[in-house]
């Protein structure tokens, strides 16, 4: 069975998930370009955004 993994961008100062992306279809690039368009908000007011990788099987 293959295992999927994602990258989830996590708001620390919200302490919520603000997006889970397959990597299969999100190169590290890609998602850096998410987060500064759709995520810009977070990161204006200067809260500490971090990645994380998450797999399921």
């Amino acid at each position: 069975m293959v295992s999927t993994e994602y990258r989830i961008i996590y708001c620390n100062e919200c302490k919520q998930v603000l997006g889970r992306y397959n990597r299969k279809y999100f190169t590290d690039e890609r998602i850096g370009e998410v987060i500064q368009s759709h995520h810009r908000p977070h990161v204006r007011e200067g809260h500490e955004i971090e990645l994380l990788l998450e797999r399921r099987d």
